[in-house]
């Protein structure tokens, strides 16, 4: 059975569309309703509407728990996109107090004396319910064999607003830069050997992890907390249960006090506060894999396609239209990733044509690749900067990216100004 992210979820769909869907998706024809008239799509108002969260249950503040440093993180409602400038001098991986934030609503704070992973479902052995479910507190899961894995994790809108500013298309939704993005150490324990220590059939199919931040609202409807499903062979292979970040106990913005990682897939799929999950031997659906991340528009039929994988980026560690001394040699860093894997090679473009970027050779191989270019701007002006990688697979970054509805996917090269003075 394949674990790739893509795959799975064209599977699905075609499940879904056949009518043999389980939990709470949207309605297939209800869906293609909204197919029909996507140009206007109002429905998918996680991406295009101010969201109206639910009544925050006891212990939850509105919005984010951390400090938002302006040099640090850049507020986007109830969201924080990592500033580019603040990964300069700080290493492979990015500390925890500039880790970009995604929140559907806002971070809950929640006991990790009291808060239990809940899991329930037919895929398990006596199948025990949502009320009367097999248990596991923080304590049981730190005596549980551990586990690291530096793995990157990447909003599928990121870089979002660059369909609307570099190619007059629109965006909706989060007007993510290039810092939903980061990579960082995470330390639990396998969501598999958890799953085996519950009980799981041979014959589960599907793993959903669910959140227990607040009820996402949208369009007058409760759609309930986040969730988003897993084929059991990927549940199975290399997805954490992770209590630490970067060393640290998992700060309450990126889950505490145990959040999903699934190393490889878009970073919805790395369910923040998990609590319940639900295993099953039939195909599970939820709105986060049917009625949003999922590409609409032109070439896409009605009922829209598959995310797959991430798509091949990079970004200057620079600032945004920086002022720089001309005639003076300057050093530019940036890094580079995709979700196809490991980056081969990168050039930069600083208006002079192509030429390759030094690699650091430690990193080759991993979740993304840092990397140098040397220049010296001739005389005072503005400029232009880009860079582009190339996979391991030989998916390099297109001039422009292919637009879609709901504005995912971004992948084109981001012409970054600079001023030399």
């Amino acid at each position: 059975m394949s674990h790739a992210e893509a795959d799975h979820d064209t599977r699905r769909s075609r499940q879904w569309l056949a009518g043999e869907a389980r939990g709470a998706g949207v309605d297939r024809d209800r869906l293609l309703e909204l197919g029909a008239a996507m140009a206007a799509l109002t429905a998918a108002a996680d991406e295009r509407e101010p969201v109206a969260v639910a009544p925050a249950p006891v212990g939850v503040d509105p919005g984010i728990a951390k400090p938002l440093p302006p040099d640090l993180l850049r507020p986007l409602d109830t969201n924080a996109e990592m500033r580019w400038t603040a990964l300069a001098g700080q290493g492979y991986v990015v500390p925890n107090d500039r880790f970009f934030v995604r929140n559907h609503t806002v971070t809950p704070h929640l006991d990790a004396d009291t808060w239990r992973l809940r899991l329930f479902g037919t895929g398990l052995r006596g199948a025990p319910t949502r009320d009367a479910p097999v248990e596991f507190g923080l304590d049981d899961l730190r005596r549980l064999p551990a586990e690291e894995s530096t793995a990157l994790l990447e909003c599928a809108g990121n870089g979002r607003r660059y369909f609307a500013e570099q190619q007059d298309d629109p965006a909706p939704g989060v007007a993510w830069g290039l810092g939903g993005v980061g990579v960082a150490r995470w330390r639990g324990v396998r969501l598999g050997t958890v799953l085996r220590l519950a009980g799981l059939r041979d014959d589960a199919v599907d793993v959903m992890p669910e959140g227990l931040d607040p009820d996402y609202v949208t369009g007058g409807v409760n759609l309930g907390r986040v969730r988003r499903p897993l084929p059991i062979a990927k549940a199975l292979d290399d997805v954490l249960l992770a209590y630490e970040m970067n060393g640290e106990p998992l700060p309450a913005d990126h889950g505490f006090p145990v959040r999903v990682v699934v190393p490889g897939w878009i970073g919805i799929s790395s369910i923040k506060w998990v609590g319940p999950v639900e295993v099953s031997t039939t195909p599970l659906f939820s709105p986060w894999n049917t009625r949003f991340y999922r590409m609409f528009g032109p070439g896409h039929p009605a009922e829209g396609t598959v995310l797959g994988a991430q798509p091949v980026k990079s970004a200057f560690e620079l600032a945004w239209d920086a002022r720089v001394p001309a005639g003076a040699e300057l050093l530019l860093r940036g890094r580079s990733w995709s979700g196809n894997g490991p980056i081969d090679r990168v050039e930069v473009d600083t208006g002079d044509g192509w030429r390759p970027a030094d690699l650091v050779a430690a990193d080759r191989g991993g979740p993304w690749q840092r990397w140098t270019a040397r220049w010296r701007p001739p005389a005072p002006g503005r400029y232009t900067v880009r860079a582009r990688a190339t996979d391991t697979t030989g998916t390099t970054q297109p001039d422009r990216a292919t637009p879609n509805t709901l504005a995912y996917l971004f992948d084109g090269i981001v012409h970054h100004p600079i001023t030399a003075l």
